[in-house]
């Protein structure tokens, strides 16, 4: 009976070994894709997302630029109409 405790005993520990080797070795596999899941967080998409602000900062600007001259150009447009008018309305 004790032979057979024993050797139940002794597959135990040696199956309970295996597992916490196998558990350790897909901890660390599950270690390393975090750190490239990391890096790829950090180097790349963090520098894309910085290059998408620069663009849209670019546009922003461009269109605050083209509004204002668009502006302009009505104004002198509307004063141009106006001026038209008294000329025609003189005659």
């Amino acid at each position: 009976m004790e032979d057979k405790t024993f050797e139940l005993l002794t597959k135990m520990y040696s199956d309970f070994t295996e597992f916490r080797k196998e558990t350790a070795d897909r901890l660390d596999t599950l270690e390393n894709g975090q750190k490239k899941i990391e890096s790829i967080l950090e180097n790349d998409i963090k520098s894309d997302i910085k290059a998408l602000y620069d663009g849209y900062k670019q546009t922003y600007e461009k269109v605050s630029s083209l509004e204002n001259k668009v502006d302009g150009l009505s104004s002198k447009l509307e004063k141009q109409e106006v001026e038209i008018k008294v000329i025609k309305g003189g005659k």
